[in-house]
């Protein structure tokens, strides 16, 4: 029991960690550009949030360490959460868009780190691959946004897509079946970042920024409408299924949670598996 407990303090004292240097984050970007109130009320809830549901998540997964894995996916979430302060400053101002672009930049290319540092040191988990998608999908759903100030509010479909897919799972329990593998869906997902972080760049003329987030969203749509007629078709033909014993907790995401060898279904994100470990 003292040795739970000790456990315990230690995950926490990492999510409190992680909410300072979130903080730490949020000062250095609010004395660089000058940032309003709702870039700072933005990016402390963030950091608030983070660590509350980090924190009742590792008291509740019984982790016996925090793991390198998922210190590289709280260092991400740390950069969503100044990409969402300079998101809510820019209803305000004109935060740069070159430092948006940069956190951006380095949260993308550092998603699949954390999932190959999981695997080389053994430390992959349920929780963990979790942690990285929940982040993945936030960063969506905020690029969206802010691209949608450019184009207009359709645009918040694509990061409002998976929130409205685990809603709908609450009403409708066929959507939360296990889903098959699917490369495609992987692939579609991937696209999402990049084509938001690049229309947001402004880089290209504004009709090609246009084309890049409507084959964001159209191959979205595609992928969610596959995945539900996939799972109308097979409604109701395997609740649970066996797991077998080699495989491992990341290969779980898409197919719900791991308890006593079988899975049982929750709403999944079938058009997001942004980053499975």
């Amino acid at each position: 029991m003292a040795l739970n407990n000790t456990y315990d303090a230690r995950l926490q004292q990492e999510t409190a960690v992680g909410a300072g240097v979130q903080i730490l984050l949020l000062a250095l970007l609010g004395t660089a550009i000058g940032m309003g109130p709702a870039g700072w009320l933005s990016g402390l809830v963030f950091a608030f949030a983070t660590w509350a549901v980090l924190s009742r998540a590792l008291h509740r997964s019984r982790l016996s360490s925090f793991g390198p894995a998922n210190r590289v996916t709280l260092g991400r979430a740390t950069l969503v959460g100044g990409v969402t302060a300079l998101v809510a400053d820019s209803f305000e101002s004109a935060p740069p868009v070159t430092l948006l672009v940069g956190l951006t930049a380095v949260a993308l290319l550092l998603d699949g780190v954390d999932g190959k540092v999981a695997r080389r040191t053994g430390t992959s988990s349920a929780l963990g691959a979790r942690f990285d998608m929940e982040v993945d999908a936030f960063l969506i759903l905020v690029l969206s946004v802010y691209v949608s100030t450019q184009f207009g509010p359709w645009v918040l479909l694509i990061g409002g897509m998976r929130y409205a897919f685990v809603a709908a799972a609450r009403v409708a329990p066929w959507l939360n079946a296990p889903l098959p593998a699917s490369f495609a869906r992987k692939t579609v997902a991937a696209l999402q970042g990049i084509c938001l972080l690049l229309a947001g760049a402004e880089l290209l003329p504004r009709a090609a920024n246009l084309a890049v987030v409507l084959l964001a969203l159209g191959s979205l749509v595609w992928s969610f409408g596959r995945d539900v007629l996939w799972l109308r078709r097979n409604a109701g033909t395997a609740a649970e299924v066996t797991l077998p014993e080699e495989m491992a907790p990341e290969e779980l995401l898409s197919q719900g949670t791991m308890t006593a060898g079988v899975t049982v279904a929750e709403p999944m994100v079938p058009a997001l598996e942004l980053a499975t470990r």
